[in-house]
């Protein structure tokens, strides 16, 4: 299995970085648009999490991003340095948008509900050293890395 690595200050700023890496790699291995801007959303909303609730003071921590390939599958991966997520718990009550009125909308769960829409894989694995989210998109179509 090949691999690109990437890391970034945990700022929200950077994560374009992070979705302009992700065309280029997913382009190169053959990924049609629309699973590629799937992936930058999903991408988007994992490293969204992980500037907010995965640094212990913002920015201090970094991201680490891993794009890694072989013949059936892309994984993406996003790890940070914070504490346990509840994943499980808030996996439970994620959900599509159901409310008729922006007041009745609850908070969180949205993003996680995005990635595993999007994605053909979603594993969250965390500890109290750090939280790795592992987005996996199958390939069709062979290309190299």
């Amino acid at each position: 299995m090949k691999a690109i690595q990437l890391q970034i200050p945990a700022e929200a700023e950077n994560i374009d970085l992070v979705r302009i890496c992700l065309y280029g790699v997913a382009n190169k291995l053959g990924f049609s648009y629309e699973d590629i801007e799937d992936m930058k959303v999903a991408v988007s909303e994992a490293c969204s999490n992980a500037v907010i609730h995965g640094s212990s003071d913002r920015g201090a921590d970094g991201i680490w991003v891993r794009f890694q390939t072989d013949e059936s599958t892309f994984a993406i991966s996003i790890i940070n340095k914070g504490g346990v997520f509840p994943y499980e718990e808030v996996r439970s009550q994620a959900s599509p948008i159901q409310a008729s009125e922006t007041s009745e909308l609850k908070v969180g769960g949205l993003g996680i509900y995005l990635m595993e829409a999007l994605m053909d894989e979603v594993a969250v694995n965390t500890t109290e050293q750090g939280t790795e989210v592992v987005l996996t998109k199958y390939r069709s179509k062979k290309g190299d890395l």
